[in-house]
């Protein structure tokens, strides 16, 4: 709609479709399940336990539902109605449900299998941005202590680490050596300004930066010696792999000579030579063998000769908006001008430039 790729009453319907489904697919206290049936919006189980609300990934839709109501506010009386609808969903999430009465946010919750499993969300990895919503709702906000006790973990997630001469600040869950797969770096920051984002614990801007420098430089390096790494070949992150479903990372035991062109590409805020340069290797030297019609695939690897034809959409997306946040900042606008993330950031003591 913005750039005129389609015009804004194609925008508008497309909007109405998601935000229709998003109505009437199943719910558990506000919260999307992982996974569901595309026609009938039930419940398609993750796991067997996991066939309820899942807070992380409801977060995410959340994040993009704020960015459309901003986007429609003003418009004509169909985009308020549309804008008044995604406020709705958003305000129906309940996020102190999934606390189960303690200062942490849980992942999941089953009408069959309630708390059983038992993931309690702490930081640091993907999903700062469900503690900064919970803080921030309007209807079913959560209180600081929650950020601080439970993602924080009372300031054990302070734990410096250095690669490549790059500095990571928080503790990245799971140890990983070199930082967790390249994602933790974009789909918080979707509609979260990283830029100049700080609190006590960490400059995001800075932690985001060097985590994708450390994974470029890992594959410019290429200890490992895979078939076409280096600097225009880059990006481990979790995506489809040669065996499978795998977190790709820069060290030995992860990175399994599979690239996955949303890493360098959704990085291109933060690392735009290495991105664009990378873009451009696969667009123009590897081709059709790793770009379709919904852009690149979302895995190679040349070490295997492997070069599957497959999308996934939640890699996908995130290659869209942050390209888009990287020349406009857009979507980082739209979301850090909702006035409850604003007093959501303030409560949780942030410090932003977008913050007024």
């Amino acid at each position: 709609m913005e750039r005129k790729f389609i015009s804004r009453e194609q925008g508008r319907a497309r909007l109405q479709k998601i935000i229709s489904f998003l109505e009437t697919a199943d719910r558990f206290h506000g919260a999307w399940p992982h996974w569901w049936n595309g026609e009938t919006g039930k419940v398609k189980p993750f796991s067997k336990k996991d066939d309820g609300g899942d807070l992380v990934e409801t977060s995410f839709m959340a994040q993009a539902l704020l960015c459309v109501r901003q986007y429609l506010q003003n418009g004509n009386a169909e985009d308020k109605q549309l804008a008044n609808r995604a406020d709705q969903l958003w305000k129906a999430i309940d996020f102190n449900w999934y606390r189960n009465g303690q200062n942490v946010l849980y992942w999941h919750w089953s009408p069959n299998y309630a708390w059983e499993m038992n993931f309690a969300v702490r930081g640091y990895n993907e999903c700062l941005i469900m503690y900064v919503l919970a803080a921030s709702s309007p209807t079913h906000g959560v209180p600081a202590e929650v950020y601080h006790q439970g993602w924080a973990d009372n300031g054990k997630i302070v734990s410096p680490t250095e690669a490549f001469g790059y500095k990571l600040q928080l503790k990245h869950q799971g140890d990983p050596k070199n930082g967790g797969p390249l994602f933790w770096a974009h789909y918080s920051y979707l509609g979260l300004d990283p830029r100049g984002l700080k609190d006590k614990y960490a400059d995001y801007w800075e932690e985001n930066k060097n985590q994708t420098l450390i994974n470029y430089t890992w594959c410019e390096k290429n200890p490992k010696k895979f078939v076409g790494y280096g600097p225009d070949n880059w990006g481990l992150t979790a995506s489809y792999s040669v065996k499978g479903y795998s977190a790709h990372g820069p060290d030995e035991e992860r990175d399994l000579g599979v690239i996955s062109p949303t890493a360098a590409l959704s990085s291109m805020p933060y690392a735009p030579e290495q991105s664009i340069q990378a873009m451009k290797h696969w667009y123009y030297n590897l081709n059709d063998k790793v770009w379709g019609e919904f852009g690149f695939y979302d895995a190679f690897s040349e070490t295997e000769n492997w070069y599957p034809k497959r999308y996934l959409a939640i890699d996908q997306g995130p290659i869209v908006v942050m390209m888009e946040n990287y020349r406009s900042g857009l979507l980082w606008n739209l979301f850090m001008s909702c006035p409850e993330i604003q007093t959501g950031l303030k409560k949780l003591g942030f410090q932003s430039p977008q913050i007024k």
